[in-house]
């Protein structure tokens, strides 16, 4: 299994973003693309810089999609230009793992806000982009939000399109509750 990672990992590092608006997340409350499904979500997650600070490096670290069931490959912190292969990764499952091939497009670690965007390469089930942003207000609360815009790319994610909406709707869910239980 290594060994077959390793060669869709280099593969996927060989190819570019699915989609032309590469960064587009960046602005968290700015104009998404047109064309696309948006989606916005956040949750509060408490006060001041310790919290920022906390969710931000677990946010940098993966841990919204280690926390919701993913594997990410190769292990490390989310850094721009990475390639990483995402990987389902649930208990007692034994049918071939679905791998999903992302960008790392952009990063911020400034005093007000931690996170990262990631964009979908050819073989994800979606095109489009993840924002994963902790951020703080001019009042101190901290918040953690997830922006996307996405539709759906592969045959079996477009043949299933309400199982693969639904489950992309319950990721974010789970992605917002990782990282509030985390720094709770």
């Amino acid at each position: 299994m290594p060994t077959d990672l390793h060669r869709r990992l280099l593969a996927a590092r060989a190819t570019t973003p699915s989609y032309p608006e590469v960064g587009a997340t960046r602005d968290g409350g700015g104009r998404l693309p047109d064309g696309y499904a948006h989606l916005r979500r956040r949750v509060h997650l408490g006060h001041g810089p310790e919290v920022l600070e906390r969710a931000g490096r677990y946010v940098l670290g993966w841990g919204s999609q280690l926390g919701t069931g993913f594997a990410v490959h190769p292990a490390g912190p989310a850094r721009e230009g990475g390639t990483v292969l995402l990987r389902l990764n649930l208990p007692g499952i034994r049918w071939p793992r679905l791998v999903i091939p992302c960008r790392v497009v952009w990063t911020v670690e400034e005093p007000d806000r931690i996170g990262f965007g990631y964009g979908t390469l050819p073989g994800h089930p979606e095109c489009g982009e993840e924002a994963f942003l902790v951020s703080m207000d001019a009042g101190g609360e901290v918040w953690f939000e997830v922006t996307a815009f996405s539709r759906l790319s592969a045959w079996y994610a477009r043949l299933g399109r309400p199982v693969a909406l639904l489950c992309q709707h319950l990721a974010i869910e789970r992605y917002l509750a990782a990282v509030a239980a985390h720094v709770r």
